[in-house]
């Protein structure tokens, strides 16, 4: 019976083993001196960054080399989220009153501000985009209404369809905008948007934000700092949520869970993650990688058992849509690559 416990045990944490000594974590760049939290990885080249202090970084050459830039007139931002489209487009958004959405078309050279709203209540959280032409914001709410914003001409230009979702938020409900990852758009009008705070939920819209339906997510909440911090879907039914308590990042009561039904229901992995995580990816339906101050870890079954490869903690992690590279950004200007070991 003691050998056939030992095998089992063994058939379960076998594949973890393989997989986490597949990969590695090395720096790709140390840049200044800001946290960064937002992150965009076009392809294997061109890889987009930004922080507060107003801080945007980029990359042509697969984190070889970077360039920095401070938008002037823009310093004291904290840029929490960043759509980048090539070498030359990219869309950022800073966190806090007033808001901006600010772009550029020149590779940095030059910022055009494409929103502002100086409310005292104003904080956007994160963004993320259809396609090319259409995308969308969210933020905090303002008289319970959570702040929804909308471009259809590439980012030129926002609408406020805040009123399109109907359901107030909970006194205490808001959203982290700590890697700019509670949000999650597919290519098809999909999108879902992740709150926590008081009560953790989670916003689904079928057709570009016109309309929007709202399930409840069992993740650890109840306070202002625990809460989905992180979502991901590998399609319109796969998805997971991450987070927790980022004052306890140690704590893995309940800060991840996994959907099959487009984020109807939820339920815990097997295995959890190993602390307060702020973001997951899906590299493909079955490898996942999730991140937060405490450390990184890895999933090989989409996200039912995870196995820890890292005490280095990150802020954000996002990947190629290739999947052949991924990078993972945090405080202090430090930038990662995780690399597979051949």
């Amino acid at each position: 019976m003691y050998k056939l416990i030992k095998l089992l045990l063994l058939a379960l944490v076998l594949p973890f083993l393989v997989h986490s000594q597949q990969y590695k974590l090395e720096p790709m760049f140390i840049g200044p001196n800001t946290s960064i939290r937002g992150l965009s990885v076009v392809d294997e080249n061109i890889i987009w960054v930004s922080g507060n202090k107003g801080y945007i970084g980029k990359s042509l050459n697969g984190g070889k080399t970077w360039e920095w830039i401070q938008p002037k007139g823009y310093e004291k931002l904290d840029f929490r989220d960043i759509q980048a489209f090539d070498r030359l487009k990219a869309i950022v958004v800073n966190a806090g009153s007033p808001a901006y959405i600010l772009s550029t078309i020149d590779g940095g050279k030059t910022w055009r501000e494409t929103y502002k709203n100086i409310d005292s209540a104003i904080f956007l959280d994160g963004m993320d985009f259809w396609n090319s032409q259409q995308g969308i914001v969210f933020g905090d709410p303002i008289k319970n209404k959570m702040q929804l914003l909308r471009t259809q001409d590439g980012g030129l230009s926002w609408q406020n369809i805040s009123d399109r979702l109907k359901q107030n938020l909970a006194v205490g409900e808001a959203g982290f905008a700590a890697s700019g990852t509670s949000i999650k758009a597919l290519p098809d009008g999909k999108v879902w948007i992740a709150t926590g705070g008081t009560v953790a939920k989670v916003y689904f819209s079928p057709n570009y934000g016109n309309l929007w339906k709202v399930y409840d997510c069992p993740i650890m909440q109840g306070e202002s700092s625990t809460g989905t911090f992180s979502i991901d879907f590998y399609n319109e039914r796969k998805g997971i949520a991450v987070g927790g308590n980022y004052l306890k990042d140690k704590d893995n009561t309940n800060n991840v869970l996994i959907t099959k039904n487009g984020g109807r229901t939820w339920k815990k992995p097997v295995i959890p993650v190993f602390g307060f995580r702020s973001a997951v990816v899906y590299i493909n339906e079955n490898l996942c990688f999730a991140t937060g101050t405490s450390g990184t870890d890895l999933s090989v079954d989409g996200g039912k058992k995870w196995m820890n490869i890292s005490s280095l903690g990150f802020n954000v992690i996002k990947s190629a849509p290739n999947g052949k590279l991924i990078v993972l950004a945090g405080g202090k200007g430090q930038i990662y690559r995780l690399n597979m070991i051949l």
